[in-house]
C-alpha cells in the first residue's frame, strides 16, 4: 500500500468540511489502510482524509503510534455525543510540522462512528486517545489545533503559520 503525501498548512483542503461517508466499499477500504500506513510512516497518532486531500469524514487513531495493532481506531462519520472534565496538554499536527502548542479539551469523549462497512458503535475514549480522536475530528470541520489556543499561545501560533503561507504548500515526503 501506498504512503500518502500528507496535506501541510496552508493548503486550503485543511479548512474544509468534509462530507460524510455515503459509500462504503473496497474504495473506502483502500483509502483507510493506505491512512494507517500513512500515520504510522509519519510517524502519528491520528490522521484524518483532508490531511491526504480527500474531503471525506473519515479518521484513524492509533495512540500507540503503530506498536499494537489492536489500538488502530477507524472512525467513519465520527461524531462527538458526550464530553466531560478538561485536560490541557501539548498537541501538534502532521499537517502542521515542527510547531506544538498546550491545547485544553475535554478529559474523556464518547463518540458515535461507523465501520468500514456501515455499522454504527460508539466508543468512550480518555487520556491520549480521547485527545488524538478530538483532533482528527477538527480536521473533519476544517479546524487546526491552532484555531483554539488563546492568548500569547495564539501569538505565537500566528507567527509561524504567517512563516508557513509564505513559504507555499507542500506535502510532506515531497521536495521543496
Amino acid at each position: 500500500m501506498p504512503v500518502l503525501p500528507i496535506r501541510l498548512y496552508p493548503d486550503p483542503v485543511l479548512r474544509v468540511e468534509c462530507a460524510p461517508v455515503e459509500e462504503f466499499g473496497a474504495d473506502l477500504t483502500r483509502l483507510v489502510a493506505d491512512m494507517i500506513e500513512t500515520m504510522h510512516e509519519a510517524p502519528g497518532v491520528g490522521l484524518a482524509a483532508p490531511q491526504v486531500g480527500v474531503e471525506l469524514r473519515v479518521a484513524v487513531v492509533d495512540p500507540t503510534a503503530g506498536m499494537d495493532p489492536e489500538a488502530v481506531r477507524v472512525l467513519v462519520n465520527p461524531r462527538v455525543v458526550d464530553s466531560a472534565g478538561v485536560d490541557t496538554d501539548t498537541e501538534g499536527c502532521l499537517s502542521i510540522p515542527e510547531f506544538t502548542e498546550k491545547v485544553t479539551r475535554p478529559a474523556t469523549v464518547r463518540i458515535a462512528a461507523t465501520d468500514l462497512e456501515g455499522s454504527a458503535f460508539e466508543i468512550d475514549a480518555e487520556e491520549l486517545e480521547a485527545r488524538a480522536i478530538q483532533h482528527e475530528l477538527d480536521h473533519l470541520d476544517g479546524v487546526l489545533f491552532v484555531d483554539r489556543l488563546r492568548g500569547l499561545r495564539r501569538q505565537r501560533a500566528r507567527s509561524f503559520l504567517r512563516r508557513l503561507r509564505a513559504n507555499g504548500p507542500v506535502s510532506a515526503g515531497e521536495e521543496s
